[in-house]
């Protein structure tokens, strides 16, 4: 046998040793595939688990934050999401499945949730204020919010409370219905607190929907809109908006006539000063209504209306521009109606039921023109009208001592209403030489001496102030200590307005009232007797017992002294 060929059991022996290396080497190649894997695995699994706790820690976030939190800036580009079905009130109170696009600029605020205080407590609330609800058939009850925390809103709206216990009996029941997307009217008397009642529903929506990317580049994309009867009241509210919407970036401008139209039309076009795209307009009818069609305000998407003082604006030959206004703002249910005012008189309310729709009306005392319960009303009633300037002076000398070698104060805040703009100025003339640090406010005057005026007297720095029926309505003027009418008004409904200059925000006031029973004097004596006993004031109605006690009947404008008050069945539809 040749050397160079191994034996049988050599070679089986080799070969064993071979397949048991190999083996080996499968198995530990094995192991660290395996272990590799496991390695992986391992850093999959320790990823997953922290997008785990990620996700677990912004639910919980999300739970804690408030619904109405501030939302996140639309990224810039979102893909197309299917539309949410959500339920939408009909006309007969049911709910309804709709179908709702998901955009920023939503025709009605989304529902808010608001905290309800218990049965016992919204009965007892509504029976100290004597307020009155009137919902629409088959709807929810309104439950009022007794203390700002039950609000869901926006905490940048939240600072607008400082200063106050609670709401006012307005803003409790008119919140409410107001954030869930409602029609609201709210009755109430003067310095009641309205602005607010309608102004942080406004501003919830506006935060809660901000404008697409898209639609950025716009200055102005208008969404809700203000109509005051006056200049004043409308630069009033447009102040107060303008400071609540100012954290979240949300713009106001204020439109109204007596200025040139030019820098209102290049804030529409460009936004403010600061850059902020203006969303809010508030404006008079007759300038909003110029500036329409000249194309310079653009109110197609205007879904959140507000009429302030309305009874006045749909009296008192404001209707024919309030309904053109409309007309051009978003119709029927993808807009939401605001109505606020001191009176609510049923022929008014005929006229407002053409612009909303099954609107919740909150009445705080009663639908017919108060006094303001925190106004101590007292009469002079004269023989001849130039008795009036002397006692006028004493008055003043009693009720203050500042002269105008001093600058006015909290105490000596007074508002003098005269009736026409003449006798207003011969008024300021008379105090101004008997040494009174003294103001007016007429139309008259240009637009920027009557803003001058208005504002050294809401700061003190003028201790007085003659004005016309102008300065009656809607403004909130701090601290006026008394209210003197040394000409009585054509109608009671100036007379209460007026008075409602002081007392406000809670505090107590006073008026004077000086009256002659001339001209048109003589035909309301009735009609004031009447509203000083209501009051309490029986002693002051005594004063009038030498005039006629005749109370006049309500009249319209519209209808004049025909329409009735008590027509309560539904009109019947005739075919021809």
């Amino acid at each position: 046998m040749s050397k160079d060929i191994a034996p049988e059991g050599e070679l089986k022996s080799k070969k064993s040793k071979k397949e048991k290396k190999e083996k080996k080497e499968k198995k530990l190649a094995k192991q660290v595939a395996e272990q590799s894997v496991e390695d992986k695995s391992q850093v999959e699994k320790a990823k997953s688990d922290k997008k785990e706790r990620k996700r677990k820690r912004d639910a919980e976030v999300e739970v804690i934050k408030p619904i109405s939190e501030d939302p996140p800036s639309p990224p810039k580009k979102q893909k197309k999401k299917k539309h949410d079905k959500q339920s939408a009130p009909t006309s007969s109170g049911k709910t309804t499945e709709v179908d709702v696009v998901p955009t920023a600029s939503a025709s009605v605020p989304a529902a808010a949730s608001v905290t309800p205080c218990t049965p016992a407590e919204a009965e007892a609330f509504l029976k100290k204020h004597s307020i009155t609800i009137h919902t629409p058939p088959n709807s929810e009850t309104v439950s009022p919010v007794v203390s700002f925390e039950q609000l869901d809103i926006p905490s940048s709206l939240r600072p607008a409370f400082s200063g106050f216990k609670e709401p006012t009996p307005i803003q409790a029941c008119t919140w409410p219905p107001a954030l869930k997307g409602h029609d609201v009217v709210g009755i109430a008397e003067t310095g009641s607190g309205k602005t607010l009642a309608f102004g942080i529903p406004a501003l919830s929506q506006l935060i809660s929907s901000p404008i697409p990317a898209k639609k950025a580049k716009k200055a102005s994309t208008v969404t809700v809109l203000v109509v005051a009867p006056t200049r004043e009241l409308a630069i009033q509210t447009h102040e107060s908006l303008s400071e609540l919407g100012a954290p979240s970036g949300i713009a106001s401008v204020a439109v109204f006539g007596g200025v040139d139209k030019a820098p209102q039309i290049k804030t529409l076009a460009n936004g403010n000063k600061d850059g902020k795209t203006t969303r809010i307009v508030v404006g008079t009818p007759g300038r909003i209504l110029d500036l329409v069609n000249d194309g310079a305000c653009d109110l197609s998407q205007v879904n959140y209306l507000v009429l302030d003082e309305a009874d006045r604006m749909l009296d008192k030959g404001f209707e024919n521009d309030i309904r053109a206004i409309i007309s051009h703002t978003k119709q029927g249910a993808e807009r939401q109606t605001m109505m606020f005012s001191a009176t609510w008189p049923e022929a008014v309310r005929r006229l407002a039921s053409t612009f909303q729709r099954d609107p919740v009306r909150v009445t705080v005392g009663s639908d017919d023109l108060t006094a303001n319960s925190r106004v101590e009303q007292s009469l002079d009633v004269f023989d001849n009208t130039r008795e009036k300037d002397d006692r006028l002076l004493k008055l003043l000398k009693s009720l203050s001592h500042k002269k105008a070698s001093k600058k006015g104060s909290d105490e000596a805040r007074i508002l003098i209403f005269a009736l026409y703009k003449k006798e207003a100025s011969r008024v300021e003339g008379n105090l101004r030489r008997a040494g009174y640090d003294v103001g007016a406010l007429h139309g008259d005057m240009s637009q920027s001496a009557r803003m001058d005026a208005l504002e050294k007297f809401k700061t003190g720095e003028t201790g007085l102030l003659v004005a016309t029926d102008v300065a009656a309505r809607g403004l909130d003027i701090p601290n006026v200590g008394a209210v003197i009418n040394y000409t009585f008004p054509l109608t009671l409904e100036d007379y209460i307005h007026r008075i409602g200059r002081t007392g406000r925000g809670g505090r107590s006031g006073r008026s004077i009232t000086f009256f002659t029973g001339e001209n048109h004097e003589r035909a309301l004596a009735g009609e004031l007797a009447r509203v000083l006993r209501e009051s309490n004031f029986d002693s002051e109605a005594d004063k009038l017992h030498k005039f006629p006690m005749t109370i006049k009947k309500k009249t319209h404008s519209s209808y004049g002294a025909f329409f009735r008050d008590d027509i309560t069945v539904a009109p019947t539809k005739i075919v021809f």
